[in-house]
């Protein structure tokens, strides 16, 4: 048996740098995958409600457009972690020309079948390809940035900025995608979707030289252990289940709460306010130099934004409201980047990709819970009702959090083992 020992990482320019978004923004070749990335992952935000407007269109029901998405919105959290685990295995590329593919013809059929009025189950079957294919463009990101920086002080700044760049896609996405089905044609969105799908992912996928290494068959025999069996992983997951519980619960509440008032004009104000706090509390968390251990600012976030978050079913008034969402998203960007960035430290190189495709994924699997159970509660009780859920979601995990914290220190640094025969250097694969 053999061991692969990897050293203290060499010190660039981007390893002793003060962190902060300029010098992120210089480190070499980051450009190369972040521009073709922030396009490739656009798509991500519009396929929801681009579903929703096409199904509702031709079927004149929101249950059924809503049931729709949530199949494409399931199918994408439970299959997103095995794209991010044969990513890590196989590479980047591997995975990704295939996956886009794949997607665009689910997308444009799923969109044909709409179009031609077909039955709700063969909606549901064209969903599920649909949604399972998602290409996971954010946690690759994330995963090159992590072999750019090499353990740089920058990291917590990309976690940052990648947060940033999530919140500015879901922001323009779904305001796009709206456009496009009410101005031009209710498919457009969706075909929209997929084009830009192809075209951005085959664009990131070609960016070979930033993209993780991993070891060739054959050369090396390695043990390519899932990043779930990390215990710190875990906990992470039930953070963003909490996290994705609150997306999902203001979603659907705020649109209750407008509609109840008379207002529905406002629900894009109030839920911009609350994504506005996310970006603006993003920035500054990347700006910066953090001395306190990431654990601790873990706790610290997500105790603030469960106790934010517990008193949104009182808020009765339009300024309570916003004021409230504004400070959410204030607590939700900080607990988000903290737990990006200890991935660094739980999980070996080889097995990021998965590790991040696992707390996307639990933020989706967290949001289409939400959505079904706020809806539950706005129909059957009182108007806010749907705020439990982000109160229930983020007070759970964080007891969770608080009983596990010790699960989230992070490994030695220095030295990694892989288990094989051989001592062969990894090199990238196409």
């Amino acid at each position: 048996m053999a061991s692969t020992v990897t050293t203290e990482p060499s010190k660039d320019s981007s390893a002793s740098a003060r962190p902060g978004y300029g010098p992120l923004l210089r480190t070499r070749g980051a450009w190369t995958f972040l521009l073709p990335g922030f396009a490739a992952r656009q798509p991500f935000a519009m396929l929801t409600i681009s579903i929703v407007l096409l199904v509702q269109h031709t079927t004149g029901s929101y249950g059924a457009a809503g049931a729709a998405a949530a199949v494409t919105g399931v199918s994408m959290a439970l299959c997103a972690p095995y794209s991010g685990r044969l990513a890590d295995r196989y590479g980047q590329r591997a995975v990704l020309v295939p996956g886009v593919l794949v997607h665009t013809l689910s997308g444009l059929t799923f969109t044909a079948l709409a179009l031609s009025h077909a039955p709700l189950w063969a909606l549901f079957a064209a969903a599920v390809p649909t949604g399972a294919s998602v290409p996971q463009i954010g946690p690759m990101v994330r995963a090159r940035w992590g072999v750019t920086l090499k353990g740089s002080p920058l990291m917590t700044t990309a976690a940052a900025f990648e947060s940033v760049t999530d919140e500015l896609t879901f922001v323009f996405g779904p305001l796009l995608a709206t456009a496009l089905c009410t101005a031009v044609n209710p498919a457009a969105g969706l075909i929209t979707e997929a084009s830009l799908t192809l075209l951005g992912g085959l664009l990131f996928a070609a960016q070979k030289s930033t993209q993780p290494q991993v070891a060739v068959p054959g050369h090396a025999r390695v043990e390519h252990a899932s990043a779930l069996r990390v215990p710190g992983v875990r906990v992470l997951i039930v953070a963003f289940l909490g996290i994705g519980a609150v997306f999902g619960g203001m979603q659907v509440s705020l649109a209750a709460f407008t509609e109840s008032i008379g207002e529905p004009g406002l629900n894009g104000v109030l839920y911009g306010t609350f994504a506005a706090g996310n970006m603006l509390s993003g920035l500054v968390c990347g700006a910066i130099a953090w001395k306190t251990a990431p654990q601790r600012r873990l706790v610290v976030a997500y105790g603030a934004l469960a106790l934010v978050a517990s008193g949104l079913w009182a808020a009765h008034s339009v300024l309570v409201l916003a004021g409230l969402g504004l400070l959410v998203g204030m607590c939700i960007a900080p607990a988000l980047i903290t737990g990006y960035t200890l991935v660094e430290g739980l999980v070996p190189a080889g097995a990021r990709t998965e590790a991040f495709t696992w707390l996307t994924g639990a933020v989706a699997l967290g949001q289409a819970t939400a959505v079904t159970v706020a809806g539950q509660l706005e129909d059957r009780f009182w108007g806010g009702a749907g705020f439990l859920v982000p109160m229930g979601g983020t007070v759970l995990a964080l007891a969770v959090l608080l009983a596990l914290r010790s699960r989230l220190a992070a490994r030695p640094r220095g030295r990694t083992v892989a288990r094989g025969v051989g001592h062969r250097a990894p090199v990238t694969v196409d």
